[in-house]
């Protein structure tokens, strides 16, 4: 349920102006909705990944632990891990808008994107963006680094225990139940680390390229 809230959320707050965009030409955004913006995806990213870890969690308890499951995975686990979930990822992206925020911009007012990401709007400033690009990177990549070693120790230890299973089968049935939650992790993490080396790369290739990664990141996640 968190996942479809926090899926519905990050549609809403990007594509209906994307699509406002390519349709009608309604290129203009208010600076408090750009921020706005650049919050609610900044976050909501991030409490995606953090959603993705705690069901990796569930999974493990449910094939590792079958017996204590419902002892484990209580109504009160469930409503702590959503707090954890949304006060964590709220707090630690929160610095983000307002650090671009803060910045002097007499550079021009057009971003080379149809979204308002962190670094498309502070490149706009005249002042110096260096912590604000160094912030967001330790930022994100604690966040969803830390989630997704997390994802992989659940996944070594599930894997571990489906391998001694002798039942005919039970391996099936125990991997069937973590199947969709595997691929839309792969998909998560593979568009995610090829839209940071297109970023990283973006001299070499179109810049139309991360864009367009960043709107099917935004799409594709949702729809499966």
């Amino acid at each position: 349920s968190l996942l479809s809230l926090l899926d519905i959320m990050l549609c809403l707050t990007v594509i209906p102006k994307v699509l406002a965009i390519f349709w009608f030409d309604l290129r203009s955004i208010s600076f408090p909705a750009c921020f706005l913006q650049m919050f609610i995806m900044n976050s909501f990213l991030t409490m995606e990944s953090c959603t993705f870890m705690v069901m990796a969690y569930d999974r493990y308890v449910a094939i590792c632990h079958p017996l204590r499951y419902p002892s484990i995975i209580t109504d009160k686990f469930v409503a702590r891990a959503v707090v954890f979930v949304i006060a964590r990822n709220a707090f630690v992206s929160l610095p983000v808008p307002m650090l671009s925020a803060r910045l002097r911009y007499c550079a021009g007012n057009a971003i080379k994107n149809c979204i308002c990401t962190n670094l498309s709007v502070s490149r706009l400033s005249c002042d110096d963006i260096t912590f604000n690009q160094l912030y967001q990177f330790v930022a994100g990549w604690t966040l969803l680094g830390s989630d997704l070693i997390l994802i992989f120790i659940s996944y070594s230890f599930i894997l571990k225990v489906v391998l001694r299973i002798k039942a005919e089968g039970a391996v099936t049935k125990a991997l069937s139940t973590c199947g969709s939650h595997f691929i839309l992790i792969l998909f998560f993490s593979t568009v995610l680390l090829v839209l940071v080396i297109t970023n990283l790369a973006r001299k070499r290739i179109p810049p139309d390229i991360p864009i367009l990664l960043n709107i099917l990141h935004h799409l594709i996640p949702p729809a499966l």
